[in-house]
């Protein structure tokens, strides 16, 4: 059977630390940022471990 190929948007989104857990980026950092405040935007700019059961499908598109 051949090898599976690394899903490319998946690759792009995301990435796997050492321990084994998959970072994401925070959504709300794209525009309207006037509006919003410092705190919000410094909260947002950080980012966040995805939940178990994504990173189960996540690692799989990743091919780990």
């Amino acid at each position: 059977m051949p090898k599976m190929k690394t899903h490319s948007g998946t690759k792009k989104r995301f990435k796997v630390t050492g321990s084994g857990k998959v970072m994401k980026q925070q959504a709300g950092m794209r525009h309207n940022l006037e509006v919003k405040s410092s705190v919000v935007t410094r909260r947002l700019n950080q980012e966040k471990v995805l939940a178990p059961a994504d990173a189960k499908l996540v690692k799989r598109l990743l091919g780990k």
